[in-house]
């Protein structure tokens, strides 16, 4: 099957793309968990990411925004000490603080879709070259959750998080996934 330029050969990476990546996702927890784990990937791999998904589920009670925004400083200091997840203490930090700042916004899925006026915006980009690392809903994106207290949410990691969840459709018009998707 053929599959962006950026799919390895590695199973859960394809599945990954396969399954996930791109596909319209409206519900608030996985809007959540996407955005907490685009965070932690921030200047690693996806698939570093990828790999502790489950650990992270595991160790961020399911990435239940209540629970995560009453983790305590010991807790945090627990996880730092688990090999299974990316043991940084900013970004675990963070993550409690994205938590707090989640359960501030009213409706936070139709909110962060409001940045693609609430619909995929759908691209059709033949090459590698094409597809933007950042664009202007990105940004304004990224500014609006900095203003609302969250970390970690640059408009890199909005731009990975939107393509993620499929706010914007970046699947190649070579990959088999595009025309998938496309209807």
């Amino acid at each position: 099957m053929p599959r962006c330029f950026w799919c390895t050969d590695d199973p859960l990476y394809q599945a990954y793309h396969d399954l996930e990546w791109g596909v319209p996702l409206r519900d608030p927890g996985r809007l959540f968990e996407m955005l907490l784990l685009e965070g932690f990937q921030a200047g690693l791999s996806w698939i570093t990411v990828l790999k502790k998904r489950e650990r992270y589920r595991q160790v961020l009670f399911g990435f239940d925004p209540q629970r995560l925004a009453q983790m305590s400083d010991d807790e945090i200091e627990e996880r730092l000490l688990d090999p299974g997840i990316i043991r940084n203490r900013l970004k675990l930090n963070a993550a409690r603080r994205n938590a707090r700042a989640w359960l501030e916004l009213e409706n936070p899925a139709d909110w962060l879709w409001s940045f693609v006026g609430g619909e995929p915006k759908i691209n059709h980009f033949s090459q590698r070259s094409e597809v933007p690392a950042v664009t202007v809903e990105a940004q304004a994106m990224s500014k609006a959750l900095q203003k609302a207290g969250f970390t970690f949410v640059g408009p890199t990691i909005c731009y990975a998080f939107m393509q993620a969840t499929g706010m914007v459709m970046d699947h190649t018009i070579d990959c088999d996934r595009y025309a998938a998707l496309l209807r």
